[in-house]
């Protein structure tokens, strides 16, 4: 059976080491580039034709972008559409990594604590950034929710600052938890039907279709993942802009 870690292995395409630092191009670097150019190169043929009736690339773009402007409108409110490019790239970032990672022999960099942790950092500096330009050290007062009697303020206020400084944690943990469970399921399963044909081909047709189903639903959670991740990122905002 096939090594299912094996998948998660980031491997250098380019070596590459300045001053004891290594800045080699890896598999997961060129997926992200893949990913990259393939959202933009499609969004904008999407767009470079733009009609009152439009086809059906101009749908998913246009379809994509409302998604995400409602998710923005319903979770940060009308002030938190002057964010509105940042989330959108953000929500597709982490769209293209998760349903990129579904192709057989890519890379789901999605699944690597390390860049989702460092997404996770960046909104998670940046909403802090935003609270205090925008409210200053009254920004301070989202730790003191009002109507909290001056006695439970001594445990409140640690529980807050615990729950805030946590984010980032729980925000990148999810994400890459989610995609690695799932997609060592599927090389699990995929092993299984493998091995089980070569004693019979009967014997693998349970686990065959148990993994058919399991793509169909692990296709679902790379949307879904890419959903929660944004939309935790607008309640964020909200939090900051409002202090909430």
């Amino acid at each position: 059976m096939a090594d299912p870690i094996h998948q998660f292995v980031i491997q250098d395409l380019v070596p590459l080491h300045i001053g004891g630092v290594d800045l080699s191009f890896t598999n997961s670097a060129l997926w992200m580039v893949i990913a990259a150019g393939l959202s933009s190169v499609v969004l904008t043929m999407a767009m470079s034709r733009a009609s009152i009736v439009p086809n059906r690339l101009q749908v998913v773009a246009e379809s994509a972008y409302s998604f995400v402007a409602n998710m923005v409108r319903d979770n940060a409110g009308t002030e938190g559409m002057r964010f509105f490019p940042l989330i959108f790239t953000l929500f597709i970032v982490v769209l293209m990594g998760n349903a990129l990672g579904m192709i057989p022999y890519s890379f789901t960099y999605t699944s690597h604590l390390a860049v989702t942790g460092a997404l996770a950092l960046f909104i998670f500096i940046f909403v802090t950034i935003v609270g205090f330009i925008r409210h200053g050290l009254h920004f301070l007062s989202l730790f003191s929710p009002e109507g909290v009697p001056l006695v439970l303020k001594f445990f409140v206020i640690p529980l807050e600052i615990i729950s805030y400084l946590t984010r980032p944690v729980t925000l990148s943990v999810r994400l890459f938890a989610n995609m690695m469970a799932g997609h060592l399921l599927l090389k699990v399963f995929a092993g299984f039907c493998v091995s089980l044909m070569s004693v019979s081909i009967a014997l693998s047709l349970l686990p065959m279709a148990f993994n058919a189903v399991m793509i169909a639903f692990e296709f679902l959670i790379a949307g879904l993942q890419a959903y929660v991740f944004t939309v935790l990122t607008c309640v964020y905002l909200k939090d900051a802009i409002e202090l909430h």
